[in-house]
């Protein structure tokens, strides 16, 4: 016995499968879990196009209250991946999330005997050996050292904040960002926003945040991050600054990006937040009392159900036959339905005079019944 709490939530099953990441840091709750669920099960729904070969599936989530740098976390990694093998089988897909890389999720998962991480979807496809082969070679990908699946995620956060940006008339070039978090999210936003013209002014990492306002050098901190996001100091040039871990947030940036943990912003420290735009790249970083809070001084927060929903799409993508494994094939449809997802969410929160929370929350609420009555449901 190890003493370490694991946890499952499975929100609802569609086609009687389930999808949502598995996270693994020391705090991590039911709750937590929970709130992740749901919210997977409205980043399926929001993806949903009658026209793709891509079914969404229902919504879940798992959790490991462990700390992923503890020596003991693989092993616990393993128990509890081999205590829901039942589940991952037939109603489950799982990958990376939080504290966890793909590589290590299936390295643990064929160790606690099972196929795939994915495999309860597997009697859903068409061709199922084909699929495999198209998603194994779409992880074979890399582009300029970083893989295609590490890279999917942070290209949709990316263009959401591009469209959020043109929607207002901002020009990209020059438009300040500050990152928390350096990891497989944070850092493929930062190179594709960086490539877009913008300037990644702060990133912040558990050792504290470094800053330039003239732009860091994003490609080579991602060139001098561990496995787990921290930037190796060495590589900071005479003019990056070290600052404190909670620097970021008060950075003077047009837009931030929490891309790290739950929770990070709260009725107190968004005080500090200078910037026009929180664009939630993270799983539920923003508390509902400080997007209140946000929102009345006039800071507009891009919900997580919609910003970082592309990791989760691009694989059904790929697995289903919508893309092949190609990484300009694959970011120019994560970018035609990212930038037609937010226009719908913000047109929707136009129309109804709220948050764009609130607007994607609506649109879920439309799609869910015709899933529904389409592939049926156990919610």
């Amino acid at each position: 016995m190890t003493g370490r709490q694991g946890f499952l939530v499975i929100d609802r099953l569609v086609r009687g499968v389930s999808s949502g990441g598995l996270r693994m840091r020391a705090g991590c709750t039911l709750d937590e879990v929970t709130g992740l669920a749901r919210g997977m099960t409205m980043k399926e729904a929001l993806h949903y196009d009658p026209r793709a070969r891509y079914v969404p599936l229902g919504g879940a989530k798992g959790g490991i209250d462990c700390d992923p740098r503890d020596p003991a976390a693989y092993g616990v990694l393993v128990r509890y991946l081999r205590a829901l093998r039942p589940y991952v089988e037939r109603f489950w897909t799982t990958g990376e999330d939080l504290g966890l890389t793909q590589d290590l999720v299936d390295r643990a998962a064929a160790e606690a005997g099972l196929v795939s991480s994915v495999q309860a979807v597997f009697p859903l496809l068409d061709d199922e050996a084909a699929a495999r082969r198209r998603l194994a070679d779409a992880f074979a990908v890399e582009v300029g050292g970083i893989g295609l699946d590490e890279l999917a995620g942070g290209c949709g956060v990316a263009e959401s904040v591009l469209t959020a940006l043109d929607r207002a008339g901002v020009p990209h070039a020059g438009t300040r960002v500050a990152v928390q978090g350096f990891g497989t999210m944070g850092g493929a936003t930062a190179r594709f926003l960086a490539a877009a013209g913008l300037r990644v002014v702060a990133v912040a990492d558990v050792r504290g945040t470094v800053a330039c306002p003239e732009g860091l050098d994003v490609e080579a901190l991602l060139a001098a991050r561990d496995a787990y996001g921290t930037v190796d100091r060495a590589a900071l040039r005479p003019g990056d600054a070290e600052l404190p871990g909670d620097a970021w947030l008060s950075a003077e940036a047009d837009v931030l990006v929490p891309a790290a943990v739950s929770y990070a912003v709260d009725a107190r420290n968004q005080a500090a937040i200078t910037a026009r735009w929180v664009v939630e790249a993270a799983n539920m970083p923003v508390l509902a009392e400080a997007e209140e809070l946000l929102a009345a001084r006039g800071i507009t927060v891009l919900p997580d159900v919609v910003v970082n929903s592309a990791t989760n799409a691009w694989w059904w993508w790929t697995l289903f036959g919508d893309i092949g494994a190609d990484a300009e094939e694959a970011f120019a449809h994560i970018r035609r339905a990212m930038r037609a997802l937010v226009e719908q969410v913000l047109d929707r929160a136009d129309e109804d005079g709220t948050a764009p929370r609130a607007a994607a929350h609506r649109l879920v609420a439309d799609r869910l019944p015709e899933i529904a009555e389409r592939f049926g449901c156990y919610a």
